[in-house]
């Protein structure tokens, strides 16, 4: 609910915006909002990951996906995601997150986003994401192409990208997971 206005805003807006493929650089304009901002008069780095859910949203809705993907009966879902900071986003700044998917494995979509001011970097995170239909499970990427309505094509992902979904991966959810400490 943080963001719950800014993100029917951006819906509405990327609607009119211009329109993509799933695959382009979308560039979403922002400016950091007071409820954004922690203690220390920055944008809290738990923000940074809600931010984040509207660049690829506009992404989804600039391409036409959102509308086929709801048709279906299709949910997007974050499965991993990770960040690194360089410098700080300032109160009332603006700034332009940049949003790309760069590719697949087996069962999951990689996204790349930037928060840049004036064509620098600020922060860069990675997602790694599924596709699911609610109570159902995950759709195939097979599926996927049909509803994106384009060729996923054949993106190679960076090693270290594929290493590091491997490595922060939990079980299954038809597995145990206990939470044993050592």
């Amino acid at each position: 609910m943080h963001l719950l206005w800014r993100t029917l805003l951006t819906l509405f807006r990327s609607r009119r915006g211009e329109r993509l493929h799933f695959h382009d650089l979308a560039r979403l304009p922002l400016r950091v909002k007071a409820a954004d901002l922690d203690l220390f008069g920055h944008v809290n780095n738990g923000v940074y990951f809600s931010l984040m859910d509207l660049g690829r949203m506009d992404l989804l809705q600039r391409s036409g996906v959102w509308s086929r993907m709801r048709a279906a009966g299709i949910a997007p879902v974050v499965a991993s995601e990770t960040i690194t900071f360089r410098r700080s986003l300032q109160p009332r700044q603006k700034y332009v997150l940049e949003t790309q998917v760069l590719g697949y494995d087996d069962r999951s979509v990689f996204v790349e986003q930037r928060f840049t001011v004036d064509g620098e970097i600020y922060a860069r995170g990675w997602i790694r994401g599924r596709f699911v239909r609610p109570g159902q499970g995950p759709v195939s990427l097979a599926e996927l192409e049909s509803v994106v309505g384009e060729s996923l094509g054949d993106r190679e992902l960076p090693d270290w990208l594929l290493r590091w979904s491997a490595d922060v991966a939990l079980p299954s959810t038809r597995n145990p997971a206990p939470s044993v400490w050592e």
